[in-house]
């Protein structure tokens, strides 16, 4: 990471069902305006009505892949947070489905490391997964075991070209 302060200022809506995760988040991510929402309607009225520069979507509970689509269509940047949907499977549909990243609650107290991944990808036009192997890959290998990978080898591919080339960032799938 750089010098940069990615996050300042950056207005965050932050979507789970489990207020003490909201509050977590809330406390880690105070140089940036948060918006907490505990359910799928009031995250979506917020995602209508006004400007996010980023969104943390909770799956389980929110119905985090509908957000996630609102997220893209409004173009904020949506990053997946999430323990009970936690599974390569569900990583795979995040990343192709628009996701700037795919987060274990497990690792939510390095939430502003993985943001910042993203924002940096963004400022350097690389691709926002370009860190994601090198931050979870271990991670899921003691989760999932050694062949989590073999489903999906084209995602994982994808993800690590963006690593070696620094592709130009997407953020919207076909854009």
């Amino acid at each position: 990471m750089a010098d940069k302060d990615y996050l300042r200022g950056k207005k965050i809506l932050i979507v789970d069902d489990e207020p003490d995760v909201l509050e977590t988040l809330k406390e880690l991510l105070p140089e940036c305006e948060t918006v907490k929402a505990t359910n799928y309607k009031e995250a979506r009225e917020l995602l209508e009505a006004g400007y996010f520069d980023m969104a943390i979507l909770d799956i389980m509970g929110v119905d985090g892949f509908g957000l996630l689509e609102i997220s893209v269509k409004k173009k904020v940047i949506p990053v997946m947070l999430t323990a009970n949907a936690l599974s390569p499977e569900n990583t795979i549909k995040s990343f192709k489905e628009g996701a700037a990243l795919y987060v274990p609650k497990e690792k939510i107290a390095n939430i502003v490391t993985y943001l910042e991944d993203v924002l940096e990808a963004k400022e350097k036009g690389k691709g926002f997964w370009w860190r994601w192997m090198e931050r979870f890959g271990e991670y899921y290998n003691k989760k999932f075991g050694p062949r989590w990978q073999e489903p999906g080898k084209d995602v994982w591919a994808k993800m690590e070209e963006q690593k070696e080339k620094g592709v130009k960032y997407f953020l919207f799938p076909g854009a």
